[in-house]
């Protein structure tokens, strides 16, 4: 062979050796690009991108009375909520409205102010001079239901064992038509979710025991492990029509009664975790969000109008990616 003929050669071959290399490259990238996407797909969340989806169901979890630094970091007892953080989306500068529990669950569904929950604050059963004439998130023109845990019958006024009707925000709502239709036990969801009927909003309250009131936050950590999958398995999750998010009603240890915009003190400041397959894993938010912006991004989702202050506070939904 010539000289000139090996030169080339040589230079096809070596050419053709960093091209195999570029291309092996290409392909390692690529397949580790893949095995990135699948592992953040493992999770509950990612696993569509915003533009495939179309939220029609709104789920709403509330626990109970426990400040951000109590469920929010390793040895607070919350294993499965801080992997859920970390698959899904964490608010980590949320806050209540106010104290007690039920000035925030009414509060929060119906966009009323501190002036608009002061018949509240001693946690009273419905009566005259407990409820209010406010509409709410139930019934703007959506499907709805409340799924309370442990409640005896259907809109219960009171409390009963570990049923407490401070923390079921219908039946406080005189304008409500269909309390005694759509506040149901919670094992309704179970057969709601099997049967394809799950309503545009769903509001779920644990017992006393698995929302942390009464139990611990290992108590409501476990409740959640057992009880959320069956939501991400329904076909409403699984289609990206469904949206969940997961909240504390207050947090405890500080002494304003004046939370919504409060960053200072420890019992105004609460975990949220958004959970939706458009939500990116890992995403945290430190935007000031409370209690109002739960309200205004579940009504802007469900295409609802915004009720009270949910229309001066910042929904959620570019936050997470919803």
């Amino acid at each position: 062979m010539r000289r000139g003929t090996m030169v080339a050669a040589a230079a096809l071959a070596a050419m053709i050796g960093t091209s195999g290399s570029s291309v092996a490259m290409a392909a390692g990238a690529a397949a580790a690009q893949k095995t990135a996407a699948a592992a953040a797909a493992s999770g509950p969340c990612g696993t569509m991108p915003v533009a495939s989806v179309h939220y029609t169901h709104v789920i709403w979890v509330w626990m109970e009375n426990h400040s951000y630094s109590a469920i929010i970091g390793a040895g607070t007892g919350a294993p499965y909520i801080n992997a859920l953080a970390k698959e899904c989306g964490l608010a980590t500068n949320y806050h209540n409205i106010s104290h007690p529990s039920l000035p925030n669950y009414v509060g929060a569904s119906a966009g009323l102010g501190l002036a608009g929950i002061s018949q509240f604050t001693s946690d009273c059963n419905p009566s005259a001079a407990c409820s209010t004439g406010k509409p709410s998130i139930f019934g703007q023109g959506e499907t709805w239901k409340a799924y309370e845990e442990s409640m005896p019958s259907n809109c219960a006024p009171a409390d009963s064992g570990e049923y407490a009707v401070r923390h079921n925000p219908p039946p406080y709502f005189t304008t409500l038509k269909g309390c005694s239709t759509f506040d149901v036990p919670y094992p309704r969801l179970a057969t709601d979710l099997s049967s394809g009927n799950l309503p545009s909003f769903s509001f779920v309250t644990p017992n006393l025991i698995d929302d942390m009131h009464d139990g611990t936050v290992a108590d409501g950590n476990s409740w959640l492990s057992s009880n959320l999958p069956a939501i991400f398995n329904s076909s409403e999750y699984k289609s990206g029509t469904a949206a969940v998010f997961v909240t504390w009603d207050e947090g405890e240890g500080g002494t304003s009664n004046n939370c919504a915009r409060n960053t200072t003190d420890i019992g105004c400041h609460v975990a949220t975790l958004v959970i939706s397959p458009s939500t990116v894993p890992g995403t945290k938010s430190k935007t000031l969000f409370n209690h109002f912006s739960l309200l205004r991004t579940a009504e802007d989702l469900l295409g609802l109008p915004e009720l009270g202050l949910a229309k001066t506070n910042a929904s959620m939904a570019s936050a997470f990616n919803l």
